[in-house]
This record gives structure tokens, C-alpha cells and sequence, in this order.
């Protein structure tokens, strides 16, 4: 009978063990479509002119108490580019910019996360266009986590990188009579996403 109290003892913490170790679990996010955005800029001319690509989607894998754990996946459809132009939208889609009936999709797939200060943190990963892959780090924000009630508990990011277009193969331009060329080569991206969590998904890293 004195050992009863012990044995108690040891069941307890074991289920305290094993509480401690769910909640520290890595937990699973799906983007949401409707509010998420993948932008980016180039230069024309002298101005830097803005675009986005309309569809977008992914998982994060988000590890709050060690973000060296996370990932993060990506897809965004090439064809869904959009720059207020329907003759520049058309002209993107082609072989000379994206080819999206050749390449239909963009794709980014995390390396590695590396903490930062605060919430600040990067991402080294394979970004994936017209079927080259090059390695790029985006400098990423986590904005928080939060349970809405009715439309879940979310989590919110935000992320910038610049990269070099011809990199990627794109490589269209146009000379100017006065020297230069039309374009600059250097795009600025950055995402804003919005993600809900997965309770169903099987989290693994």
C-alpha cells in the first residue's frame, strides 16, 4: 500500500510528459487563398511597377517553441500573374517571361529556418521557376498566432527577397536609343500570408 502513493506519482508525470510534449509539437497551417499575396516589383523604365500572382497556395509546418523546426512549402500558379495590363499580363505568360503553359508552376520549398531577433527570422529554400531552381533567403516576420473562434486559429507572416530574373532564365528586354534597357533585372518579392491551422494534419518535418 506505500507504494501506491509512488506509482500515482509516476503516472502523473508520465501523462504531464507526454500533455507538455503535444502542445510542444510542431502544428500544420494551410495558407488562405483569400487572404494571402505573393507581390513583386521590377523596374521599368525609371519607375518600379507592381504585379501579383492571383493564386497562391501552401503549408507551413510551425514550431512555436522552436522555429528552427519549421518549414515551409509553396505554389503559385505562373498563369495567374496579374499587373493591371491584359497585353503585359499575355506577353508575361509566354516563352519570353514565365512560359506558364510549359512551366505552370512557381514553387518555393524551405531548406532550413534560421531564428532571428524577436519574431524576425530568415528562410533559406529552393525557389523554382520556368524549371530552373536556385537557392534564395527570405527575411520573414511572424505577426502572430491567434484563435479567431469561427474561422480557426491562424498564424500570420511576412516575407521579402530579391532575386535576380535572368537567373531563372528570364532573360527578355529591350534596348533603348539612349543606352540602357527597358527593364531591370532585379524583382522584389514579398508575401504576406495568412494560414489556417490544420488540427487533422499529420505534422512532419
Amino acid at each position: 500500500m506505500r507504494k501506491q502513493p509512488l506509482t500515482v506519482l509516476f503516472v502523473l508525470a508520465a501523462v504531464a510528459l507526454a500533455t507538455s510534449a503535444a502542445l510542444a509539437a510542431p502544428a500544420t497551417y494551410a495558407f488562405d487563398p483569400a487572404h494571402s499575396t505573393a507581390e513583386f516589383k521590377i523596374r521599368h523604365f525609371l519607375t518600379k511597377v507592381p504585379g501579383r500572382f492571383n493564386q497562391i497556395e501552401g503549408r507551413i509546418l510551425l514550431d512555436e517553441e522552436s522555429l528552427a523546426n519549421s518549414s515551409v512549402e509553396a505554389t503559385i500558379a505562373a498563369s495567374s500573374i496579374f499587373t493591371n495590363n491584359e497585353r503585359r499580363d499575355n506577353h508575361l505568360k509566354t516563352e519570353d517571361f514565365f512560359w506558364a503553359e510549359e512551366h505552370p508552376d512557381i514553387t518555393f520549398k524551405s531548406r532550413k529556418v534560421v531564428p532571428g531577433e524577436g519574431d524576425r527570422f530568415q528562410i533559406v529554400g529552393d525557389l523554382t521557376m520556368r524549371g530552373v531552381t536556385k537557392e534564395v533567403t527570405l527575411a520573414a516576420t511572424k505577426l502572430g498566432v491567434m484563435d479567431t473562434g469561427q474561422m480557426g486559429k491562424r498564424a500570420g507572416f511576412e516575407a521579402t527577397t530579391t532575386v535576380n530574373r535572368k537567373d531563372f532564365g528570364i532573360n527578355w528586354n529591350k534596348a533603348l536609343d539612349q543606352g540602357g534597357f527597358m527593364l531591370g533585372d532585379d524583382v522584389e518579392i514579398a508575401l504576406n500570408i495568412e494560414a489556417v491551422y490544420q488540427p487533422e494534419a499529420k505534422a512532419a518535418n
